[in-house]
């Protein structure tokens, strides 16, 4: 058998431990697995922050950018939010993505740890299904300068202070005039965000083939206020009227605060991030599994 992938980057977060391991295991994790993925037939490499932190030896070591010009495949050792910020910083040059799970939840780390090697083997041979997902780029005006520029893969949140009021926000789609929401906030999520932080506060699933964005006023002062489904072809502009210590996130990217008169503009990237699933892989499958659905029936 030969692999279908010629160089695979491994990439993990190793600042601390995955949830009752240590250090130790998780460097050994990280071992173990690139020389399994050697052993298949694979030129292995580590992400520069992956190896500085796990302290893992005995392969080459590049840093995002290089990774993204010449690895045919990243290997993502971690939970959801690894992956969230190396699919944002991948997403440019069309990677695509495994997720191995070394986290709680797993929506887009969906191999688990522990059987890692019979999923693998049959995908590193070019059995598996592709998922593409949208980006969001969003930028923060103040003015007519940008004071932040960023991509996010699961939402835009726009937050009241911890210790203020709501927030006024004045809502443009397309240069239209929607609403005026007071609220604790306001998030704007992807389809794969749609199942985060949108999602407790009471906004919809969105399947990640639907082109599509979810508005979701963070606890409304009026009830009328309800969660929209909108294109993602259109352009979204959130300016904040009223409020104290206001800010801004792009997964959990932080700007720290907004002032009075501030935009914040989302559309669509021109980037998406490609992952691999398991031969047979299933949206509603992963559904079922993470939000325990009741999996009674035929």
């Amino acid at each position: 058998m030969s692999s279908k992938f010629r160089q695979v980057a491994l990439i993990g977060k190793y600042q601390a431990a995955a949830p009752g391991g240590s250090a130790a295991t998780s460097r050994k994790t990280l071992e173990d697995l690139a020389k399994f993925v050697q052993n298949l037939g694979c030129e292995v490499v580590i992400e520069h922050d992956t190896a500085s932190n796990s302290g893992i030896t005995g392969f080459p070591v590049l840093d995002v950018e290089a990774i993204g010009q010449q690895s045919d495949l990243g290997l993502v050792l971690g939970g959801d939010g690894t992956m969230l910020g190396i699919g944002r910083r991948l997403a440019p040059y069309g990677v695509p993505l495994i997720g191995i799970n070394q986290g709680r939840l797993g929506f887009v780390t969906d191999i688990p740890i522990e059987n890692y090697q019979a999923t693998l083997t049959p995908m590193l041979m070019g059995e598996y299904e592709e998922d593409h997902r949208s980006l969001m780029h969003a930028r923060v005006m103040r003015g007519e300068e940008c004071v932040f520029d960023a991509r996010a893969m699961n939402d835009v949140v726009v937050n009241r202070g911890a210790t203020s009021g709501m927030v006024e926000l004045r809502i443009e789609v397309d240069g239209r005039f929607v609403a005026s929401h007071r609220a604790d906030g306001l998030i704007i999520a992807t389809p794969t965000g749609s199942t985060a932080y949108a999602l407790s506060a009471g906004g919809p699933m969105l399947h990640p083939s639907v082109p599509g964005w979810v508005m979701v006023p963070i606890a409304p002062h009026t009830l009328s206020n309800r969660p929209i489904v909108l294109p993602d072809a259109s352009e979204i502009a959130i300016e904040l009227v009223a409020g104290r210590d206001a800010s801004a996130n792009f997964d959990m990217q932080s700007l720290a605060s907004l002032l009075h008169g501030d935009r914040v503009t989302v559309r669509r990237s021109q980037h998406h991030v490609r992952f691999l699933h398991p031969r047979g892989w299933s949206y509603f499958d992963t559904l079922r599994r993470k939000l325990h659905w009741n999996e009674g029936g035929s």
